[in-house]
């Protein structure tokens, strides 16, 4: 299985080697639109060693993200066979719905908290400086950024997985709801600039994740927990 992945995340790099600039301009386009909007700064980086560190980053960390499903796919083909043909069965929907979240939390970040964040910290402060934004600190920032919130993006998922395992049950997690924001509102201050609106962008779509998860756990998990309790009293 290890030769496996290793294998992928070799070829996979290759790939993104080769189109390593096209990628990169593709993580720039939100933070070129929002300058070119503000005036607020320009990209540099500081030595030819720099620029090519750049695209060495790129290609490692997106090899990584594309290659995800291939080496993830050898790690379930490694656990499988340990594992009953029920709980195969039950473990399949969770793969693919942590796949979509993933996805879509990557698409929030490109498309939504980059462009708002990158407009709202170039008004902040006194006007009339620019920034000197350098170009490998964005570029490793911003790939890791896009594969964090893949990983958060998967609380419903989470918490779907507790709710079946029996863990945590609709009434608990409304009950705990206001514990729960203070601890995602830390999390939000951790992972976010400074600033009280950037706590926000993170803090909302981290709240509104939990109440899907929370609507997941009342109209999934409940209904089948039911079905299976009346099912064995039959």
């Amino acid at each position: 299985m290890l030769v496996r992945i290793v294998i992928i995340l070799a070829v996979t790099f290759v790939g993104t080697t080769i189109y390593v600039d096209q990628i990169t301009e593709w993580l720039l386009k939100p933070l070129r639109a929002s300058l070119h909007e503000t005036k607020a700064g320009v990209i540099v980086y500081h030595s030819i060693f720099e620029k090519a560190w750049v695209q060495v980053d790129v290609s490692i960390w997106w090899a990584i993200m594309i290659s995800s499903p291939l080496w993830f796919h050898q790690i379930w083909r490694f656990i499988k066979p340990g594992l009953h043909p029920h709980e195969i069965k039950a473990v399949r929907p969770f793969m693919v719905l942590g796949a979509f979240l993933f996805l879509l939390g990557m698409i929030f970040g490109y498309y939504v908290a980059f462009p708002f964040g990158f407009k709202f910290l170039a008004m902040l402060g006194v006007t009339d400086v620019q920034a000197n934004i350098n170009l490998r600190d964005y570029v490793s920032s911003a790939s890791q950024i896009l594969i964090f919130l893949g990983i958060i993006f998967q609380f419903p998922n989470l918490l779907l997985i507790l709710g079946f395992m029996g863990l945590v049950t609709k009434q608990m997690l409304r009950k705990f709801r206001r514990y729960v924001y203070v601890g995602l509102s830390i999390v939000a201050a951790i992972f976010s600039p400074p600033d009280v609106i950037s706590m926000l962008s993170v803090w909302i779509p981290l709240c509104i994740l939990y109440e899907v998860g929370v609507l997941a756990v009342a109209l999934i998990v409940h209904p089948y927990l039911y079905r299976v309790h009346m099912k064995d009293n039959k």
